[in-house]
């Protein structure tokens, strides 16, 4: 049975160890914008020992670069984009206290050790709902890195903002989960 939950940030781990796959989970507060230069940027500053755009502890990041706001509106659509871009960078963020990401599709491998060992969770938003995902987000301001234009990383307040638990921090993974679980239907019984 999946389970509604509603979540308000920043996340501690008792927020994160409550959940599992497959949860629907609505977050309100604040929530930050970085794609893969963002991500490539903010490597870099940790690499000078410089701080980060945002304090990370307890944050969730959004992999999305928005389209240019509507009047009266904060953003344009916001729909996620593909996460694979940034494992490379996540698992050093995961370390430094991200406990959330949003994105779509499949993480790799490593990035799940992190999730496991630092205490992360990876949620899925919609693909191609990108017009009605921002219709939750009600602020959003550029903090760092303007000159990335559509992926400047952006601070977004956010209320019952819909996503869905893909990775929780035991490792389970909701897309191999359903693999799993087609693989051993019998088409003959539908």
């Amino acid at each position: 049975m999946t389970r509604e939950i509603h979540l308000s940030t920043p996340l501690s781990i008792k927020d994160i160890d409550q959940l599992v796959i497959g949860d629907k989970v609505f977050i309100s507060g604040v929530i930050y914008t970085a794609r893969d230069t963002a991500h490539k940027m903010m490597m870099l500053l940790l690499d000078k020992g410089a701080p980060l755009p945002f304090d990370i502890s307890g944050q969730i990041i959004y992999y999305v670069g928005p389209t240019p706001a509507q009047p009266g509106r904060p953003v344009g659509s916001a729909g996620p984009t593909t996460s694979y871009r940034m494992d490379v960078y996540a698992s050093r963020l995961i370390e430094k206290g991200l406990k959330g990401m949003i994105g779509k599709g499949p993480r790799s491998s490593e990035v799940i050790e992190a999730m496991k060992k630092w205490g992360c969770v990876y949620f899925g938003a919609t693909g191609g709902a990108g017009a009605l995902l921002s219709l939750a987000i009600k602020q959003a301001e550029i903090i760092a890195f303007e000159d990335l234009g559509t992926e400047a990383v952006r601070r977004l307040e956010v209320k019952d903002f819909p996503v869905v638990v893909i990775n929780d921090i035991r490792g389970n993974d909701l897309y191999q989960e359903n693999v799993r679980k087609y693989q051993t239907c019998s088409f003959e019984k539908i």
